[in-house]
């Protein structure tokens, strides 16, 4: 996109860094924290991703736009983002799939775009100071007076987004992976449907996708849904979705988590999901620096590693995990967080990273079939 005939914009970190830049998306002033992403694909699943409600997020790599956006591949029915922060973008995708472009699409959806900064001093301003606050303005071009709404604005930790994002009604989940962007046996025919239902604290569509390949019955509930309703439903098994915000944040999303444990379902947890069941097993969780948002974080214990996708800023303190019921069975190689635990005897286990990928690589998709024959085998002895 040119610069010389493109509408100026403005990015200011609460640090008080200034960023000048141009406009692409809609018009306007948007707050949240900024965040990076180091994925070299999938821009329109991470605008659309829920998790990141909240938050501006920088694109690592450098050119965005090229293959425009398409229905399809959107992780949910609108981008969720504050905003976007890229370091050039293309305003006439090609590619056979695409529908629109993306700066016509963020204007659609009213979200505020500044292109043509240095996004790598950017990012590793984040990486060595931390994820903060900031605003991209294209009103807005004074400095001082937009740094000043950035140190109104509430900071992430604290803060429960689950309620933006959650649905609010409950729906049933029947669309399976495409059989074209199938990459594996799911096993669909193996026996009576399973009957799923999934807390939705800002659910990936992906995620429905991939359970319903596996043959499972879908039902998709409001996180407010008290756990007496969710039983009402006789399901084989419980999901936690992952979403945005500060989990600890989700008082009601925890409390119904401790109080299905007692149902002894088997459950199974991703993200945010994860960390709720953390919480609800009596761990804590904490707030990292700058997160871990990308398509290549290894993740392993001691044999196998997985590269997986990942997309949190929260995390499950090891030394405040229940050693006496709950195990540790992946942790993230990089900076050797919990990434994956697993119940001693009660049919339930959690990821931090994303297993149903998009985007991403399918390293962890087994997950979904071990939730699976976790079920068959907990039905098996009903």
């Amino acid at each position: 996109m040119a610069l010389a005939s493109a509408q100026p914009a403005l990015l200011v970190l609460a640090d008080g860094s200034i960023y000048q830049g141009c406009a692409f998306g809609a018009s306007g002033t948007q707050i949240g924290e900024v965040v990076f992403n180091t994925g070299m694909t999938g821009y329109q699943e991470v605008l659309t991703d829920p998790s990141y409600c909240g938050q501006i997020v920088t694109f690592t790599y450098p050119e965005l736009g090229n293959t425009g956006v398409n229905p399809e591949d959107e992780e949910s029915i609108r981008p969720q983002v504050r905003g976007a922060i890229a370091r050039n973008i293309c305003e006439k995708p090609s590619n056979w799939r695409s529908t629109q472009s993306l700066p016509d699409y963020l204007k659609d959806h009213n979200v505020v775009g500044i292109y043509g900064i240095d996004t790598r001093a950017l990012t590793r301003k984040l990486r060595s100071v931390g994820a903060m606050n900031g605003a991209i303005s294209t009103e807005i071009l004074d400095p001082a007076e937009l740094l000043q709404k950035v140190k109104e604005a509430p900071s992430m930790a604290g803060l429960n987004l689950v309620r933006e994002v959650t649905t609010s009604t409950v729906y049933e989940w029947s669309e399976t992976t495409h059989p074209e962007w199938e990459f594996g046996p799911t096993g669909q025919s193996d026996g009576e449907p399973l009957t799923v239902v999934a807390l939705d604290f800002g659910v990936k569509r992906n995620i429905l996708r991939r359970l319903a390949s596996y043959g499972c019955r879908v039902i998709v509930v409001p996180s407010t849904t008290p756990p007496e309703e969710i039983l009402k439903y006789n399901p084989d098994g419980i999901f936690l979705s992952n979403g945005p915000g500060d989990p600890a944040a989700n008082a009601e999303g925890i409390a119904t988590a401790k109080a299905l444990l007692e149902s002894e379902k088997p459950m199974f947890g991703i993200c945010m999901g994860h960390q709720i069941l953390g919480l609800s097993l009596g761990a804590d969780t904490f707030k990292l620096k700058f997160g871990h948002r990308g398509l290549n974080q290894p993740c392993g214990l001691s044999q196998q590693i997985e590269i997986t996708s990942q997309n949190h800023g929260f995390a499950i303190g090891a030394d405040t995990l229940p050693e006496a019921n709950v195990e540790v069975t992946h942790l993230n190689l990089n900076d050797r967080t919990i990434a994956g635990l697993r119940h001693k005897s009660l049919p339930l286990f959690s990821v931090q990273y994303h297993p149903e990928a998009s985007p991403g690589p399918h390293d962890a998709d087994y997950l979904f079939e071990q939730f699976v024959k976790l079920m068959r085998e907990h039905k098996a002895k009903a």
